[in-house]
């Protein structure tokens, strides 16, 4: 195969949850840009209707935008059904969606933990579970979990007062390498990437005035002095989800600017 037609992705399908903002919206650009269709999910339809209508116009592929609350069940069920409704098949998953909450450690809310393994662990095992099936009939797939950096590392408090979201994402890491063995037969591959800080809305308080000694201390502990922005998500996403990354299964693929090697 020639090397430009390893990386092509025509006539494959994507579902990328929380892909209406952020690096979900970063990967299903990669993603359509390569040539895939994509059904885009999120909570908030205002924001997926944008992003679909600006990647179709912008690359000439279908974009389907499907609302989806990856905390209930039975939102998943409706995603999957009303997927398959359009598609044939689904050939990609990206589980993007993610929450965090901030609150002092000691005082952590024991709501909003469960909240965010709700939707951080959860619900991707729900998609997973469901998407993996749909593959495994229709003779593989590709499966792409989003980790953190912080599923690696602990967290100082007054930069990062999240204590359940480092854990949400270590359970990713695991399930990711369980998932990659045990899918394997069936010819689906399953990887993650794990970001550092990146330009989005989640990590916009970073950037706020009261949080200035974390966003110097953040760009202090980058080697490459920046924070990552789409172009630097979207090579990687397309890579894994592509023959490009044949060979490859059960990684979790860190893309930080070098911070964990620091």
């Amino acid at each position: 195969m020639k090397l430009f037609d390893l990386f092509n992705l025509k006539g494959k399908v994507a579902l990328v949850t929380g892909g209406g903002r952020g690096i979900g919206k970063f990967i299903a650009t990669g993603l359509a840009e390569a040539g895939a269709d994509v059904v885009l999910s999120s909570r908030k339809m205002k924001n997926l209707e944008a992003a679909a209508q600006e990647i179709a116009t912008n690359y000439g592929v279908k974009v389907v935008p499907i609302a989806c609350d990856m905390a209930k069940e039975e939102d998943i069920d409706a995603l999957v059904k009303q997927a398959l409704a359009v598609f044939p098949r689904i050939d990609i998953l990206v589980n993007n969606s993610g929450a965090t909450w901030g609150a002092p450690t000691l005082e952590f809310p024991l709501d909003k933990w469960d909240q965010l393994f709700n939707v951080n662990v959860r619900g991707v095992w729900i998609l997973t579970q469901k998407i993996a099936n749909v593959m495994k009939n229709q003779g593989g797939g590709n499966i792409i979990n989003l980790s953190s950096v912080m599923g690696f590392r602990g967290s100082e408090e007054f930069a990062h007062p999240a204590v359940a979201y480092n854990s949400t994402k270590a359970a990713i890491n695991l399930l990711t390498m369980n998932l990659a063995v045990k899918l394997a037969p069936y010819n689906i591959r399953v990887n993650a990437i794990a970001p550092g800080f990146f330009r989005t809305d989640m990590m916009a308080y970073i950037e706020k005035p009261e949080f200035k000694l974390a966003h110097d201390l953040t760009i202090q502990n980058i080697p490459l002095k920046r924070i990552g922005d789409i172009d630097d998500m979207k090579g990687l996403a397309v890579f894994l989800a592509s023959d490009a990354s044949s060979y490859i299964t059960g990684h979790v693929v860190v893309v930080d600017g070098g911070m964990i090697a620091k």
